[in-house]
């Protein structure tokens, strides 16, 4: 039933200016929609981030967004570094870091939190 249809991935955020900040200026996401002060639409490829303010914003210790980046994932990395993005480090069975980096097996990986603690994930594949 939903195998043929789009999905969005969904992030709450406590300051939604402080979160456009970071997804528009950081990211470099594009606007799509604005729902008032409550909600921002973005354009990540061919997928939508909707992000809105909540009072549960940050409480999710799991990986909410994964972008998949191929061989960019090393210049993305360090293009974040240079904006500021602080780049989380997870002790992983047979996964080794190489700067901020975690390489496991062919793929690789790397993780960083917007303001309200959200986790984002980088892949390689």
């Amino acid at each position: 039933m939903l195998g043929d249809k789009n999905a969005t991935a969904t992030v709450a955020v406590r300051d939604i200016d402080a979160a456009r900040k970071f997804y528009e200026g950081t990211l470099g996401l594009a606007r799509l929609d604005a729902e008032g002060s409550e909600a921002v639409v973005y354009a990540a490829g061919a997928s939508r981030l909707l992000v809105y303010r909540s009072q549960f914003a940050g409480t999710n210790q799991a990986t909410a967004v994964t972008w998949t980046l191929g061989a960019d994932l090393e210049r993305a990395v360090d293009l974040l570094k240079s904006k500021g993005v602080a780049f989380e480090h997870y002790e992983m069975p047979e996964a080794r870091l190489e700067g901020d980096v975690h390489i496991m097996g062919d793929m690789r990986a790397a993780w960083f939190k917007d303001p309200d603690g959200n986790i984002h994930a980088l892949v390689s594949r």
